[in-house]
């Protein structure tokens, strides 16, 4: 492959049948190729759109004069790089937010393919801040339901027990235990505490909350592992990531209740070059350590997908909305993200951690 190269062009036998460089200039995502003397080879209808400048334009130009180096981005050679929402200043002096990817290519050294993902059309993995803020309601909320609420179900409680024991008497307590129960899941978005972090090899936790489930709410499903051995130490806290995993486990256990040949998976991976500002203001953390817990379920309904880490949202008729929206404040108090995602084929549902290794 040479720089300018025209792209492969349809296999004369394959008539009717769309050939590479209309595959190429439709896919649903700016792409551009960098060749190894670092300028731009091709680049598709959308990056065109999206850089405002033609493909007979850029091509041969150095990329640097197309998309500016990005700040904070940090990568070796010959390893993938993603930024997610981040500002990028086009030729012609225009702002663009996009999630941006650089992959190399293989067998050609010194290629690569870049991705932009307009950050306004896509979920964003860094901070959100419609996400945080509903965060911050919640505990409000938590607050004020548990002065509110906990001390009086106290009185009835009592009460309850000392009219004796009957089925009426029975009942309420039952209820009064039930809603105390969901005030206390609630108390957890009220601690504004910071997490104590340390280095920690995952995989123990990742076994400890792997045994958990399959002696109680997972019993009877398959729960594959599928590790990266060379993981490194991640900078987390335990217990936050324990209750994070098994959060996890159960949700995933709930999504393939109904679902003939359930399947579970727990996953890790070391991603090189991923990198997320965690609030506004904050500098870009390199968040490498990944951990996903997917499933053979339908996923989140369509309407819901976007806000599922928002509290009191849920797909479940049953459900509270506050296991997921936990699962976001920990794995923020830890500085990391987690999304949420359809993902392979046959498609599962991917709920992914990315979090910060350890320095040490």
């Amino acid at each position: 492959m040479r720089r300018g190269a025209s792209l492969p062009q349809p296999d004369p036998r394959r008539r009717g049948r769309p050939g590479f460089s209309e595959l190429f200039a439709a896919l649903p995502v700016a792409v551009v190729v960098v060749d190894a003397g670092n300028r731009i080879a091709h680049a598709n209808a959308l990056a065109e759109q999206l850089l405002n400048l033609s493909e007979r334009l850029m091509v041969g130009q150095p990329l640097a004069a197309i998309l500016p180096p990005l700040a904070d981005a940090r990568t070796q050679d010959g390893q993938a790089l993603a930024v997610y929402d981040t500002e990028i200043t086009t030729s012609h002096g225009g702002k663009i937010r996009v999630d941006f990817a650089e992959t190399p290519i293989a067998d050609y050294p010194g290629w690569r393919v870049i991705t932009l993902h307009s950050a306004s059309n896509s979920r964003r993995l860094g901070h959100s801040v419609d996400r945080a803020a509903g965060a911050r309601a919640a505990v409000g909320a938590a607050a004020m339901l548990a002065h509110e609420i906990k001390n009086p179900l106290s009185g009835i409680r009592g009460a309850a027990q000392l009219l004796g024991p009957d089925e009426l008497t029975t009942l309420i307590v039952t209820e009064v235990d039930r809603i105390a129960a969901l005030i206390d899941r609630m108390q957890d978005f009220s601690d504004t505490r910071p997490l104590p972090l340390a280095s920690e090899n995952i995989y123990p936790l990742l076994a400890h909350a792997r045994r958990l489930a399959l002696a109680g709410f997972a019993r009877g499903i398959v729960i594959e592992e599928r590790f990266d051995p060379s993981l490194p130490p991640a900078h987390i806290n335990r217990d936050a990531l324990l209750q994070i995993v098994i959060n996890l486990l159960k949700n995933a256990r709930e999504a393939v209740r109904d679902v003939r040949d359930a399947r579970i998976v727990l996953t890790t991976a070391y991603r090189h070059g991923i990198t997320v500002s965690p609030a506004p203001g904050k500098p870009r953390q390199m968040l490498p350590i990944e951990i996903c817990v997917m499933d053979t379920g339908l996923g989140a309904p369509p309407d819901i997908a976007e806000h599922l880490f928002d509290p009191f949202v849920s797909g479940r008729r049953e459900g509270q909305g506050l296991g997921l929206a936990l699962v976001d404040k920990l794995t923020r108090d830890m500085g990391g993200i987690v999304q949420y995602a359809r993902e392979g084929t046959p498609e599962m549902t991917v709920l992914r951690l990315l979090l910060p290794r350890s320095a040490s």
